[in-house]
């Protein structure tokens, strides 16, 4: 009776594990991220062109779509707007954790350009790492009134957090 339960309950947890598994690997062919889950490429969208947008309007929107070329894989991430320039950060850069969960800012390294998607439209941009020098009272203020995040130069510094600014292609920045 023991083993018998013993191998209903494993085939059990197998088959949860390989449902898993499947959902991941399903995910990367998925049209962009679903929440904190990691998606393929952006399949649908209208690529925007022209004059830069004034940003205000996701100026309060917690996340927004992302997606890096190489490899092509998108997620959400979250966002500050600041004197019409967009920033993104990546933290945890330094920990176990942040080096097995976060592999996008190693790919940007070689390839900077990425895709932004709000509201169905495509946005290109660049993602320009910056040092803790252009780190501004007026971006850290967005970080902690949109997330309770209380990101500092000193982090930004010792590399725990990596700071991007989301600028557009035809801009030559700082970094790669």
């Amino acid at each position: 009776m023991f083993t018998r339960i013993l191998t209903w309950f494993l085939i059990l947890i197998g088959a949860i594990a390989v449902s898993i598994a499947l959902f991941f690997v399903s995910m990367r062919f998925h049209d962009g991220p679903m929440e904190i889950i990691a998606g393929g490429p952006f399949q649908s969208g209208e690529l925007v062109q022209g004059p830069e947008p004034d940003w205000s309007f996701i100026k309060d929107r917690t996340t927004v779509e992302f997606q890096i070329l190489d490899p092509p894989t998108s997620r959400v991430i979250w966002l500050a707007v600041h004197e019409n320039k967009l920033y993104v950060t990546s933290s945890y850069m330094k920990t176990g954790f942040g080096k097995m969960w976060k592999k996008w800012p190693r790919h940007v390294e070689r390839d900077n350009r990425v895709l932004l998607r709000v509201d169905g439209k495509i946005y290109e941009r660049q993602l320009i790492r910056l040092t803790a020098d252009d780190w501004q009272d007026g971006i850290k203020s967005e970080y902690i009134r949109k997330y309770n995040q209380r990101y500092d130069k000193e982090s930004i510094a010792s590399g725990a957090i990596w700071f991007y600014e989301l600028a557009p292609r035809s801009v030559s920045g700082k970094g790669s």
